[in-house]
C-alpha cells in the first residue's frame, strides 16, 4: 500500500508539472481559431444563441396543451355555524337553532387541461422568436469578427515588442562598443569629453527604451493570452515573425473586392432591429383581436371528521367541467391605439437608422480601403527610409572613427536610424491592422 501511494503521488506530481510547463505555440490563424473556441466573449455568444433557441421553444410551448394538477387539504378547526328557524324542528316560531353543516376535513384533487385555440399575439411571438435567433446568430458572428480583430492586433503587438527588443539590444551593444572605444581615446588624450557625453546620452535613452520594451513584451503577451481565453501567465510562443506576416497581409486584390451590404454584420443586425420593430407593430395590432381558449377540468373531493383520506375509508366524489374562454377587447380608452402609434414611430426610427447605417458602412468601406492602401505605401516608404538611415549611420560611424565627423553628427545619424527602425516596425503593424479592418467591413474572414 505504501509503494502504491508513493507511485500515485509521483504520477500526480508529474502530471501537474507537465501541465504547468505546457507551452502553447501559435501561428496567427491558429491563434484566431483557438480564440474563437476559448475566448470568454465567444463562449458567452454561443450560450446566448443556445438561450435564444430555448426561448423559441418556450414561446411555442405556450400554444401547446398545458396540464396542471392541484391537491388541496383543509381542516376547519372551528366550523362555521348556520342558524335555521327553530320551527323547522318543532321549536318556537321566531327562534333559531345553530347548525353545523358538513365535516371539518376536506381534501380535493384536480387536473386541468388547457388548449389555446386562437391568439394573434401567439403567432407574432413565434415569428419574434425566429427573429431573435437570427439576431443571436448575427451577434455571435459580430463577436467572432471582434475576437478575430483583437487577436490580430494583440498578435502583432507581441511581435512588435519582440522585434523592438531585438533591435534595441543590437543598438545598445553597438553604442556600448562605441562608448568604450571613445572613452579609451579620451583617456589617452586622442578624443574629447563631449564625444563621450554624447554617446552616454544616446546609450541612456536606448537603455530606457529597451527596459520599457521588455516590460511591454510581457504585457502584450499577457493581453494575447487573455483574448485567446488562456491564463495570462501561460507560456505562449508565436511561430511567425513580423516581417513575414506583414508581407503576407499585402493583398491588393482586396482593394478591388466589392462591398456587399447584406454580408456586413452591422447591416444585418440593424436589419434584425427593423424586423423586430415590424413584429412589435403586428403584436400591438393583434391585441385588438379576440382570444379563444378551451379547458377540461376533472377533480375529486372527499370529506371526513379525521384525516383518513389516504386509507380509502371516506368516499370520493368526482366532478368534471368542459369550457371555453372567449375574450373580446371592446374599449381601452384609446390605450391600444396609443401603443400601436408608438410601435409605428419605433418602426419609422428603425428604418431611418437602417438608412443611416447603410451610408455609414459605405463610408467605412471607402475609409478602410484608403487606410489599407496608405499603410502599404507607408510600409514601402519606411522600408526604403530604413535602408537609407542604415547607410547614413554606417557612413557617419566610419567618419567618426576616422575623425572626419563629430560626435554630434554621429548622434544625429543614430537618432535618425532609431526613428526609422521604429517607423518601419510600426508600418508593418499598420498593414496588418488596416487589412483586418477592411476585412471586417467586408465580412471577409479568409
Amino acid at each position: 500500500m505504501k509503494n502504491y501511494l508513493l507511485a500515485l503521488m509521483w504520477l500526480l506530481t508529474t502530471t501537474w508539472t507537465f501541465a504547468q510547463e505546457e507551452t502553447y505555440n501559435f501561428t496567427l490563424e491558429e491563434a484566431i481559431d483557438f480564440a474563437l473556441e476559448n475566448n470568454y466573449g465567444a463562449i458567452n455568444a454561443d450560450r446566448d444563441l443556445l438561450d435564444a433557441r430555448k426561448q423559441k421553444w418556450e414561446t411555442i410551448a405556450t400554444g401547446l396543451p398545458q396540464i396542471d394538477g392541484a391537491v388541496s387539504y383543509q381542516n376547519q378547526l372551528k366550523q362555521p355555524v348556520s342558524l335555521l328557524p327553530a320551527e323547522l324542528a318543532g321549536g318556537e316560531a321566531g327562534t333559531f337553532i345553530p347548525v353545523v353543516f358538513g365535516q371539518p376535513q376536506t381534501m380535493n384533487a384536480t387536473a386541468t387541461l388547457k388548449q389555446q385555440i386562437f391568439d394573434g399575439s401567439y403567432i407574432v411571438g413565434i415569428q419574434a422568436a425566429k427573429t431573435f435567433i437570427a439576431y443571436s446568430n448575427n451577434n455571435k458572428e459580430k463577436t467572432q469578427l471582434e475576437v478575430r480583430k483583437s487577436v490580430v492586433e494583440a498578435y502583432g503587438n507581441v511581435l512588435l515588442s519582440q522585434e523592438s527588443v531585438a533591435i534595441l539590444e543590437k543598438n545598445k551593444a553597438n553604442l556600448e562598443k562605441n562608448l568604450f572605444e571613445t572613452q579609451k581615446l579620451y583617456e589617452n588624450g586622442l578624443g574629447d569629453e563631449e564625444s563621450v557625453e554624447q554617446l552616454q546620452i544616446t546609450l541612456s535613452s536606448v537603455d530606457n527604451q529597451l527596459k520599457n520594451s521588455l516590460r511591454l513584451q510581457t504585457i502584450t503577451l499577457q493581453m494575447l493570452n487573455l483574448i485567446m481565453g488562456l491564463d495570462i501567465d501561460a507560456p505562449t510562443k508565436l511561430k511567425e515573425n513580423l516581417s513575414d506576416l506583414a508581407q503576407e497581409q499585402i493583398r491588393l486584390d482586396l482593394l478591388e473586392e466589392d462591398l456587399i451590404l447584406d454580408k456586413n454584420i452591422d447591416f444585418k443586425i440593424v436589419t434584425n432591429l427593423n424586423q423586430q420593430r415590424e413584429l412589435e407593430l403586428k403584436l400591438q395590432k393583434s391585441m385588438a383581436l379576440p382570444t379563444l381558449n378551451a379547458f377540461v377540468n376533472y377533480g375529486s373531493t372527499s370529506y371526513s371528521d379525521k384525516f383518513n383520506f389516504l386509507g380509502g375509508e371516506p368516499d370520493w366524489f368526482d366532478s368534471s367541467v368542459l369550457g371555453l374562454d372567449l375574450h373580446i377587447p371592446i374599449f381601452s380608452s384609446f390605450g391600444r391605439s396609443a401603443k400601436t402609434a408608438r410601435a409605428k414611430i419605433a418602426l419609422e426610427k428603425a428604418r431611418t437608422q437602417l438608412s443611416e447605417t447603410e451610408q455609414n458602412i459605405r463610408l467605412q468601406h471607402k475609409t478602410a480601403k484608403s487606410n489599407y492602401l496608405f499603410s502599404i505605401e507607408e510600409y514601402q516608404t519606411a522600408s526604403e527610409n530604413l535602408a537609407l538611415a542604415e547607410r547614413i549611420e554606417h557612413k557617419n560611424q566610419i567618419k567618426y572613427t576616422e575623425g572626419l565627423a563629430s560626435s554630434f553628427e554621429l548622434r544625429q545619424a543614430q537618432t535618425q536610424l532609431y526613428t526609422a527602425q521604429q517607423e518601419y516596425l510600426q508600418s508593418m503593424i499598420e498593414v496588418i491592422n488596416k487589412k483586418t479592418e477592411l476585412e471586417t467591413v467586408l465580412n471577409n474572414k479568409n
